[in-house]
């Protein structure tokens, strides 16, 4: 049985977690593996009157929305989330800023060996400082080196670890011996909790032109589905309609039946040459306006050109 006072803690606990999801509607899911105390403690002090950052055991986390559920129905869908090592930010502001107050906050570390690691680790081509007799424990590692000025020089620049692959213990060692920091930790967003709705953060770096091109591609989709199967949808109608429309044309001018938006095709296939007759006009209109265009720019270019030799011959005249 535990304590009396840790449940006294557990039980303020909830109370604070519980508040804070009536009190905001927004919440960043952030990761915080391999981020330290001090560095957590920097991170609150920048979210200080923007946002509330609170961590806690998953256990305890999961058993207090679960009681608040009757009470906030929405907070249900952060149920699936509650995993790793999480923790939550509170927040009133504009998510996006909130989030780049959160993750500017990052400190160097060196790689440890066992760890999974966030990025590609390239070892620069250059002197190393390593004495000449570990040159094979360079090679091991299959890094082209030489020996110059007494000491170990890598050849060409070398991906020592890919991003995703667990760090071993010669790849670490190396890196200490080079006094390399490959990597970098601070809070990771996860997912955005935005008044009911879970979606990943990359959604908040996404434009207006992103969104315009994704609704575009929906309803393109819709469109061609409802012409597909032949059920009207706001998206197809339009296409219908334009479809109906051609297919009278093409009855019309098939047969005696006319209506007043056939009569112009009509007409363009029973006098073809008042058609193409207008056609050189419009394109000789164009043309001309072109020329006239381009007689304008030379007149300008021919005016600079007289004020560029005026200018030179004033200057001639003064030191004549």
């Amino acid at each position: 049985m535990p304590s009396e006072k840790k449940l006294v803690r557990k039980g303020e606990y909830f109370k604070k977690l519980q508040n804070l999801l009536d009190e905001y509607p927004q919440i960043i899911i952030v990761e915080c593996d391999n981020v330290s105390s001090n560095q957590m403690q920097k991170v609150r002090t920048v979210l200080r009157g923007k946002a509330v950052l609170l961590m806690g055991k998953k256990t305890m986390m999961r058993k207090a929305i679960r009681q608040h559920i009757h009470q906030n129905p929405e907070v249900e869908h952060l149920l699936p989330h509650l995993y790793g090592n999480i923790g939550f930010v509170f927040t009133n502001e504009d998510l996006n800023e909130i989030r780049t107050l959160v993750t500017s906050l990052k400190v160097g570390a060196p790689a440890k060996a066992g760890t999974v690691a966030p990025n590609d680790v390239v070892v620069p081509a250059g002197l190393t400082g390593l004495e000449p007799t570990q040159t094979s424990f360079l090679q091991a590692l299959n890094i082209g080196t030489k020996i110059s000025k007494g000491q170990i020089e890598i050849l060409a620049p070398a991906t020592l670890i890919h991003a995703g692959e667990k760090v071993g213990q010669s790849e670490a060692t190396l890196l200490a011996k080079l006094n390399i920091r490959p990597f970098s930790y601070g809070l990771v967003p996860r997912v955005v909790y935005d008044h009911g709705l879970v979606y990943e953060s990359k959604v908040l770096d996404m434009t207006l032109a992103d969104v315009s091109t994704v609704v575009a591609k929906g309803v393109s989709n819709i469109a061609a589905l409802g012409l597909q199967i032949g059920y009207p949808t706001a998206a197809s109608v339009p296409h219908s309609i334009m479809n109906g429309f051609k297919n009278l044309v093409s009855i019309a001018l098939g047969t005696e039946y006319s209506f007043k938006e056939a009569e112009q095709m009509k007409d363009m296939i029973l006098h073809p040459e008042k058609f193409a007759a207008a056609a050189p006009v419009a394109a000789a209109k164009e043309e001309k306006k072109e020329e006239t265009k381009e007689e304008k720019n030379d007149k300008e270019d021919e005016k600079k050109d007289d004020d560029d030799d005026d200018d030179a011959d004033l200057g001639l005249d003064l030191f004549a």
